[in-house]
């Protein structure tokens, strides 16, 4: 049995689209592959985003109440000072007192029954 070279040509041609429809397979596969890779980095990248969305939030919060304690302290500090202004005060009363208390001991006191 002789084979034609019709049908030669035939089988090389079968022979040919075969190989075309598995590389064609193979290149839809690596598309595949590819657009899952493309997915995951775009996944990825989302995740980093919001990540880095968090963070500037975190940052702005703690910006605020760093800002509200620095507020408080110098507040505090006021109010020391203020304090410590009116101890002075009393302290100047409580000495003014002792020196007209000494001054008057030199007087005659009066004794009560």
């Amino acid at each position: 049995m002789s084979v034609t070279p019709d049908a030669a040509r035939a089988e090389v041609a079968r022979n040919e689209a075969e190989q075309f429809r598995q590389l064609a397979e193979e290149a839809r596969e690596v598309r595949d592959q590819h657009r899952e890779a493309l997915e995951a980095v775009r996944q990825n990248c989302e995740r980093l985003r919001e990540a880095g969305e968090a963070a500037r939030s975190a940052a702005e919060e703690a910006r605020t109440e760093s800002e509200s304690a620095r507020r408080a302290t110098q507040e505090a500090l006021h109010a020391t000072a203020e304090v410590m202004h009116a101890t002075i005060e009393q302290m100047k009363v409580v000495e003014d007192l002792r020196r007209t208390l000494r001054d008057m001991g030199g007087t005659p006191r009066t004794e009560s029954n």
